[in-house]
C-alpha cells in the first residue's frame, strides 16, 4: 500500500471531502479518489460514505484510521529521522490499551534500555487502537492490555492483576466529585455502585494522569493504580475510602510468537512488578 494512499486518506478525513483533500494536497480529485480505491481494494472495506451530508467515514473507515496515523508516523521517522540516528540501537515499540499504565511503559522502556543501551524507542498509548492487532500486525513489539487475547498471531502472559483503589481527598465534600475513567468492562461493573453513591458530578475521563491530579486540583474520589497513588497515599495527600473494595484488574502482556524481544520484555515487566 503507498504512503501517498495513506496520506489522502487521512487528508480526506480531515478535511471532510476528497474536493477539499484534492485542493489541500493540491492534486486532482481523479487523484484522490484513486488513492482512496487502492485501500479499499487492498482491505476489501469502503472507507467513506459520500452523499448529500457530506463525507464521512464508514464504521471500517473510524477502525482504520488510527493505523494509518500509525504508519504514516512510522514511515515519517523511517524516512527522515532513523538514517541520522546512531547505527547498532536495538528498535522497541511498546504500547498499552489503558492509561493506568503510562508510568509502568516508562519504567519498562528505562529497564529495558539498562539491559540493552539506548533505544529506537516507540511509546504508545492509544485508547482507540487494538493493541493485540497492532502487535500482530507489527505495528508494536509488545502491549500491555486488559482483555484476554484470542488472536492466535499472538503470544501473550498473564501477570498479576493491577490494584485498583478507591481514594478521596480529605477535604472532600459530601457532593465531591466522583471521577470515572472508564477503563473497560471488568472497571465499569466493579465502580457502577460507587459512581451511584456519589451525589456529585461524574467525569469520564480516558486518562488515569489528567484524572488525578483533577482531583487534586478539585477535591474528590476515584479509583486509582497503588503503584501511581503510593507516594500520595503516604504523606496524605489522598486517604483510602473505607471499607470500599479493591479493584483487581487484568493484566495481559502481548508479542508476536516471533518476537525476539517476549524474553527480554517479560524479564524487564516481572522485575519492575516485583520491585514495585
Amino acid at each position: 500500500m503507498q504512503i501517498k494512499a495513506i496520506e489522502t486518506f487521512l487528508c480526506v478525513a480531515d478535511t471532510g471531502g476528497f474536493h477539499a483533500a484534492a485542493r489541500q494536497l493540491n492534486v486532482t480529485q481523479t487523484a484522490v479518489s484513486a488513492r482512496i480505491k487502492l485501500i479499499e481494494e487492498e482491505t476489501g472495506k469502503p472507507l467513506f460514505t459520500r452523499g448529500a451530508g457530506g463525507t464521512n467515514l464508514t464504521e471500517f473507515g473510524r477502525q482504520f484510521r488510527p493505523y494509518a496515523e500509525q504508519m504514516l508516523s512510522l514511515w515519517s521517522f523511517a524516512s527522515h529521522e532513523l538514517p541520522g540516528q546512531t547505527p547498532h540501537r536495538a528498535a522497541l515499540r511498546l504500547g498499552a490499551q489503558l492509561s493506568i499504565w503510562d508510568p509502568l511503559l516508562v519504567d519498562l522502556a528505562v529497564r529495558y534500555e539498562q539491559r540493552h543501551g539506548q533505544l529506537l524507542l516507540t511509546l504508545n498509548y492509544d485508547h482507540d487502537l487494538n493493541m493485540v492487532d497492532a502487535v500482530a500486525t507489527h505495528v508494536l513489539d509488545a502491549a500491555l492490555t486488559h482483555e484476554k487475547p484470542s488472536d492466535r498471531r499472538v503470544l501473550y502472559q498473564e501477570l498479576a492483576p493491577e490494584r485498583l483503589l478507591l481514594v478521596e481527598t480529605p477535604d472532600a465534600a459530601e457532593d465531591a466529585v466522583f471521577v470515572n475513567l472508564e477503563l473497560g468492562e471488568v472497571y465499569q461493573d466493579h465502580v457502577r455502585s460507587a459512581a451511584r453513591k456519589a451525589s456529585g458530578q461524574t467525569l469520564f475521563l480516558g486518562n488515569c494522569m489528567m484524572g488525578l491530579r483533577y482531583v487534586f486540583k478539585r477535591g474528590g474520589t476515584g479509583y486509582f493504580p497503588e503503584y501511581v497513588i503510593r507516594d500520595q497515599l503516604n504523606d496524605g495527600t489522598v486517604v483510602s475510602v473505607a471499607e470500599a473494595m479493591d479493584l483487581m484488574l487484568p493484566l495481559y502482556l502481548v508479542t508476536r510468537r516471533d518476537s525476539e524481544a517476549f524474553d527480554d520484555v517479560m524479564a524487564c515487566l516481572t522485575e519492575l512488578r516485583e520491585t514495585g
